[in-house]
């Protein structure tokens, strides 16, 4: 399949930059799902972690884009678990 690839872009160079902005937004797309994966509100393990989003501090910034909340002056509401 690569070498199918690499005779079109011979034949065609201008399918370099396609080339380029597919396997980027491959790249950023796998990144993005690498860190959605590794977030507060995900648990792989069950058994030692069963609700790892109650050990959260009231500031931790777990949004990627926060526009109008400042997290450093949030209190914590609500019982401790």
């Amino acid at each position: 399949m690569f070498k199918i690839a690499i005779e079109h872009v011979k034949k065609h160079p201008g399918l370099i930059p396609q080339f380029f902005f597919i396997l980027l937004g491959m790249g950023g797309a796998s990144l993005y799902l690498v860190r959605l994966a590794k977030g507060p509100h995900v648990t792989w393990n069950k058994k030692n972690n069963p609700e790892p989003w109650n050990q959260l501090d009231p500031t931790y910034q777990y949004k990627f884009v926060a526009i109008d909340t400042d997290y450093k002056n949030l209190k914590k509401e609500g019982p401790q678990f």
